[in-house]
């Protein structure tokens, strides 16, 4: 499986860029985060997130025997490192705003995708997103941990509420928050000319999920530079970041 990759984090409009991102095509890893909190705390929530997920990552990857043909334990194993990696970084910003109380509160999102033999396995938390196009048809391959999706799938409020609702961006699972964090995870098998997007809600707030099939079909670099492009063109108000993964 050759992965061919693209990426690229902007400020905006805003005066920090709170979001990061991990891009490690050898190693078959991709991260966004996307951090909260004052006084550059979300920044350094952010990076540190990623850079806690890289190296437990790279320790972990090479030794647990993961390449190969996809099997249940080999499904189990991926899934496992890759959520014990994102718990490992929870506690590591947990216990930095324990420590240092001016960044008492932050916390990110992790949205991460790893290969493994000719697999894929993805971890979620919070409202970054993974969409995978095949073909003409984009699938949203991440669930948003947000007040507004847990009201629309309880019922409580219809798609029309939500998207005038003043609670959109109220996150309900984050990366530092607690020293623990309920990660959801997937393994996948990819096929040859599939293309991933990983992006954070500066991103997919302004972006409609029938736009990005002709959008990545441009490959690469221009793929994430037009979807930013879209984004500011529509009023973006908060940090982009964007990574986009073809399969070949």
């Amino acid at each position: 499986m050759k992965l061919t990759v693209g990426s690229r984090t902007e400020t905006g409009p805003r005066k920090m860029n709170q979001d990061y991102l991990g891009s490690w095509p050898e190693l078959g890893l991709f991260v966004v985060a996307d951090g909260m909190g004052g006084h550059a705390a979300g920044e350094v929530a952010s990076q540190e997130a990623i850079d806690t997920v890289h190296g437990m990552v790279k320790r972990g990857k090479a030794s647990l025997g993961l390449e190969g043909p996809l099997t249940e334990e080999r499904s189990r194993t991926a899934a496992r490192l890759l959520e014990g990696a994102v718990q490992a970084a929870t506690y590591i910003v947990y216990a930095m705003a324990e420590i240092d109380r001016g960044k008492a509160g932050m916390g990110t999102t992790i949205t991460a995708m790893m290969r493994f033999g000719g697999a894929l396995v993805t971890a979620q938390v919070g409202d970054s997103r993974i969409y995978r196009v095949r073909g003409n048809d984009a699938v949203q391959l991440t669930e948003d941990h947000t007040l507004i999706n847990w009201q629309l799938k309880q019922g409580i409020i219809t798609p029309e509420e939500a998207k005038v609702s003043k609670q959109r961006n109220v996150i309900t699972r984050a990366v530092g928050s607690r020293d623990y964090v309920q990660v959801d995870t997937t393994v996948s098998e990819p096929e040859l000319g599939d293309a991933f997007l990983i992006c954070s809600d500066g991103l997919h707030g302004y972006l409609r999920t029938e736009e990005i099939p002709p959008i990545l079909a441009e490959g690469g670099n221009f793929s994430v530079n037009k979807l930013i492009e879209l984004a500011n063109s529509r009023g973006g108000k908060d940090n982009i970041t964007a990574i986009v993964v073809e399969v070949s």
